[in-house]
């Protein structure tokens, strides 16, 4: 598969402080990456080495082989910031079609109302009459007017209502589809779960874990098998179960903390307990992103 983001060594130090340490990872076509972290963690700094914003100290990023500043790679990217600016004194359609103007093969006016959900009457209002999550619409909207291969998100979804919310990520899925290469950072860590094919976890300048989500949960956070006991069942009789850590009961239900879950409901069937509403719990994305970072923090 053809890796369409390349870093090797990539490092920016401002006033002696390192913000980016040596990070070196590849994006492949059609990937949807988060890039993940606390505030501080280099993750914008980072998205903007890689889009020729800012010169690193040392190490090298290309975008389809190439230098990110090259006009024919800005042609086959679109951009959008944590914080939107548009020109005052233009309607919403008249910015995006300037935009559009500026590329080759722009996405038609009717593909990019239908994917960004802008109405007649946003399209119609000037720009500096816009709402905080309008003009994050319309940012999207011109991001995606070039009919770009590789989409960055910084931020994406800050101020967007939950309707809004819910049409981007359908869109980002539908681009995906399309073999589009998307990476976006986000606070919001149910998105990235729901969203990302792939996590790259950041701390201190560092990246601390990359991989599937269910990966990196599946290693690192707790998972359970919970039910409720139709009739008493000894504690002690389930701790001595294999892969067992922990077992405790709250609100009713009895939890089973486990790395194993298929050994846990085997064992349950073996042993003929009165149990029903069997629920498997996977672990939680912010229990990883917890550990991982605090572990980080102990070093």
């Amino acid at each position: 598969m053809e890796s369409v983001v390349k870093i090797n060594g990539l490092t920016k130090v401002f006033k002696r402080k390192k913000a980016v340490d040596d990070v070196s990872f590849s994006i492949n076509s059609g990937e949807v990456v988060a890039i993940l972290g606390p505030n501080g963690a280099g993750k914008t700094t980072t998205m903007l080495m890689m889009l020729g914003l800012l010169t690193p100290t040392t190490g090298k990023s290309t975008l389809f082989n190439q230098d990110a500043r090259e006009k024919t790679v800005r042609e086959r990217i679109g951009v959008m910031l944590q914080e939107v600016s548009l020109m005052d004194g233009l309607k919403v359609k008249e910015i995006i079609r300037l935009f559009r103007s500026y590329y080759p093969n722009p996405i038609s006016m009717g593909q990019l109302i239908s994917l960004t959900g802008l109405t007649e009457e946003d399209l119609n209002k000037r720009t500096e009459k816009l709402s905080g999550g309008q003009k994050r619409r319309v940012g999207f909207a011109l991001a995606l007017a070039g009919n770009p291969d590789l989409l960055f998100f910084d931020e994406p979804t800050v101020g967007m209502d939950i309707t809004s919310r819910k049409v981007f990520w359908e869109t980002v899925r539908e681009l995906a589809n399309q073999g589009k290469s998307i990476i976006f950072s986000t606070h919001y860590l149910q998105e990235a779960d729901d969203i990302a094919d792939r996590i790259i976890l950041f701390n201190k300048g560092t990246i601390i874990a990359d991989g599937k989500p269910e990966d990196i949960k599946r290693r690192l956070s707790k998972q359970s098998v919970s039910f409720i006991a139709t009739k008493d069942i000894p504690l002690e009789n389930v701790l001595q179960l294999l892969h067992v850590s922990n077992v405790y009961v709250q609100g009713g239900r009895t939890f089973i903390v486990t790395d194993e879950t298929d050994s846990i409901l085997f064992s349950i069937f073996k042993h003929k307990w009165d149990v029903k509403d069997i629920r498997i719990e996977k672990g939680r994305l912010e229990e990883a992103f917890e550990q991982l970072t605090e572990e980080r923090e102990e070093i």
